[in-house]
């Protein structure tokens, strides 16, 4: 029988906080013409889902630190994160699909990339929407500690209101250091 899994990551573009990752391989129960890559779906849509898609499937969340995006590069954090959520799987899938061009090195297991797969493939499009969901529960939450960036709302990507708020604020240690513009700043 073929057990196909899904994996998305989220939060590659942000200044802060880990980059999220997550595995989903989907139960023959589920509705995948609800499914959609998190992208195009609003915050109520993909909360919906995400509990949606955790209740019908196996799914797991692996992330990489800040720590780890600074030491090893996004792109190779993204594909640590994926490969963390891959192994965490309760059940070994038979086929591992990836969004995007890249796949993590992760012996024994079957892994293909696929361009645009969070668009394309329904599993696929439940990873992107859990990790999504995930992160950003993640980020809202650092956000009530770390008052005036607008985290809850940017999610640490670089909004004019960040941006400003990091030059009145200065840095945090929840920042991106390796990364423009942040590594500009003292």
């Amino acid at each position: 029988m073929k057990i196909i899994a899904g994996v998305d990551e989220v939060g590659r573009g942000s200044l802060i906080g880990p980059v999220y990752a997550s595995a989903v391989i989907l139960k023959k129960t589920v509705n995948s013409k609800l499914l959609k890559d998190s992208k195009t779906l609003n915050k109520k849509e993909r909360e919906y889902l995400c509990s949606y898609i955790k209740k019908n499937s196996i799914w797991s969340i692996g992330k990489a630190s800040v720590k780890e995006i600074e030491n090893l590069n996004i792109m190779q954090a993204s594909l640590l994160a994926m490969k963390r959520a891959i192994k965490k799987l309760k059940k070994k899938p038979t086929q591992v699909l990836i969004d995007g061009n890249k796949i993590p090195k992760l012996e024994n297991y079957n892994l293909k990339s696929i361009i645009k797969g969070d668009k394309k493939i329904p599993s696929i499009s439940a990873a992107s929407i859990i990790a999504k969901v995930s992160r950003d529960k993640f980020i809202t939450a650092l956000s009530k500690k770390n008052k005036g960036y607008n985290w809850d709302k940017n999610f640490g990507y670089g909004t004019k209101h960040h941006l400003k708020a990091l030059k009145k604020l200065g840095v945090t240690k929840h920042h991106r250091r390796t990364f423009s513009p942040i590594s500009k700043i003292n």
